[in-house]
């Protein structure tokens, strides 16, 4: 089995595990950028804990979920967003204004839509979830 984009499976792991009222996940093949946006949905109270686990291979992350997410997913193609203009992505990817967060990747690393805006800059739309 080839996977292509990890980032996907594991967010597809994440909301299929809450849909059926899971308290956690596996999610595998770890990677660098899963756990920083794992980090940052931690940060905005999506979920738990989480913590990597060796296994031989890449590893994995054991995520508790809380029962926070109605619905996350990968943004596909990767949008370059600039710091101006969060709100027409927002309008597309999240459900009501104020409500959910859009990820993405910048010079200063992983952070959400408020920190990006905050700090006034732009990246790669990479993720959502409300």
């Amino acid at each position: 089995m080839v996977l292509l984009d990890p980032l996907a499976d594991a967010l597809s792991t994440i909301k299929n595990a809450e849909a059926i009222g899971k308290d956690s996940c596996i999610i595998k093949p770890a990677s660098k950028l899963i756990g920083t946006v794992l980090k940052v949905m931690q940060d905005r109270g999506y979920v738990g804990e989480f913590e990597f686990i060796e296994d031989g291979k890449a590893g994995v992350y054991k995520v508790e979920l809380i029962g926070r997410i109605n619905k996350c997913g990968a943004i596909k193609p990767r949008y370059s967003v600039g710091a101006a203009d969060f709100e027409r992505w927002e309008k597309q990817f999240l459900p009501a204004k104020n409500f959910g967060t859009l990820i993405l990747t910048t010079s200063n690393g992983v952070i959400s839509q408020y920190e990006a805006r905050e700090n006034n800059v732009g990246g790669q739309l990479i993720a959502y979830v409300y």
